[in-house]
C-alpha cells in the first residue's frame, strides 16, 4: 500500500473528500517553494502534486507555463525537484507526493535511475501527461513495479470505448480533467462533472479526483461533492506569481481545502 492508498483509506473511513494541490517545484525559487510545500498539509492538503519544470509543457496554460519558466530560470532541475521532496520528507512521512510532468526529463535521466531516485526521495506517484496507455511499457509498468502509483488522466473526450484502456494499469486515483483544453482555461461546473465522474466510477474502484477550473472555495466544495475530491493548481500558482507570501498563499489554500472538506 502506497501513501496515496493509505490516505484514501483514511479519508474514506472518516467520510471525507480529498483536497489535492498542484504547485510548481522551484517557483518562484527553491526556498520559497519548499516553504509553501511544507505548509500545505497544515493548510488542509491531503495530497501534494509537485510539478516537474519542463521547457515545453503542452497541456498547461499560461499560468503554469510561466511558473515552469520561472523555476527553470532559477536553476530548477530534476535533481533539485527530488531534493525538495527529500527535504519535505524530513518533517512529513505521511502526506503523499505525486510528481506531475512530462516524459522528456525522465527519459533523459533514464527510467530505472529516475524511479530509484524518486522512490528514495519519497515520491509516491507519477502523472506523466504525454505518455498514453499504449506506451505503458515505457514508464507506467516499471513505475508500479518500483512501488509508485501511476495516475492517469480522463477527460470529457474519453468515451466509453477509450475509458477501459485509460483505466488499465492506472493506480492510486483517476484524475478527471473537468474541461477540454489547457489548465486554467475555464471554470469547472459540478452539473457537468457529476455524470462523468459517475460514469468513470462505474468502471473502476479507484477514487476519482477532479481538477482544472477550480478557483474558489465554493467551486472546490461543489466539485468535491460530486467526486472523491478536488484538485487546485493554477489558482494557487497565480497567487505565487503575484508575489504573495507563503503565509498568504497557504491561507488561500486553506480556504479551498475547507471547501472541499465541507462537501
Amino acid at each position: 500500500m502506497t501513501r496515496i492508498d493509505a490516505k484514501f483509506a483514511q479519508l474514506n473511513a472518516a467520510g471525507k473528500k480529498a483536497f489535492v494541490t498542484y504547485v510548481m517545484a522551484g517557483d518562484p525559487n527553491y526556498d520559497t517553494s519548499l516553504e509553501v510545500v511544507r505548509g500545505l498539509p497544515a493548510a488542509g492538503v491531503d495530497i501534494i502534486e509537485l510539478g516537474l519544470p519542463f521547457t515545453d509543457p503542452m497541456a498547461d496554460g499560461p499560468t503554469i507555463q510561466l511558473a515552469g519558466q520561472r523555476a527553470l530560470a532559477r536553476g530548477m532541475t530534476v535533481d533539485r525537484t527530488l531534493e525538495l521532496a527529500t527535504e519535505f520528507r524530513k518533517n512529513d512521512d505521511t502526506t503523499p507526493i505525486v510528481l506531475m510532468g512530462y516524459y522528456n526529463p525522465i527519459y533523459n535521466r533514464g527510467v530505472d535511475k529516475f524511479l530509484a531516485d524518486a522512490k528514495a526521495a519519497g515520491i509516491d506517484g507519477l502523472i506523466v501527461v504525454d505518455l498514453p496507455p499504449e506506451e505503458d511499457d515505457e514508464l507506467c509498468i516499471p513505475a508500479q513495479k518500483a512501488g509508485l502509483n501511476f495516475i492517469r488522466l480522463a477527460t470529457p473526450t474519453t468515451d466509453d470505448k477509450r475509458l477501459p484502456k485509460v483505466l488499465t494499469n492506472t493506480s492510486g486515483f483517476v484524475y478527471y480533467v473537468s474541461i477540454t483544453g489547457i489548465t486554467g482555461a475555464a471554470a469547472a461546473e459540478a452539473t457537468d462533472v457529476g455524470p462523468e465522474v459517475a460514469r468513470i466510477k462505474a468502471a473502476t474502484d479507484l477514487p476519482v479526483i477532479v481538477g482544472f477550473g477550480i478557483r474558489t472555495p465554493e467551486t472546490s466544495q461543489a466539485i468535491a461533492s460530486v467526486a472523491d475530491g478536488a484538485v487546485v493548481g493554477s489558482a494557487i500558482v497565480a497567487k505565487i506569481a503575484d508575489g504573495e507570501s507563503p503565509a498568504q498563499v497557504l491561507e488561500f489554500v486553506k480556504s479551498l481545502a475547507d471547501g472541499a472538506h465541507a462537501a
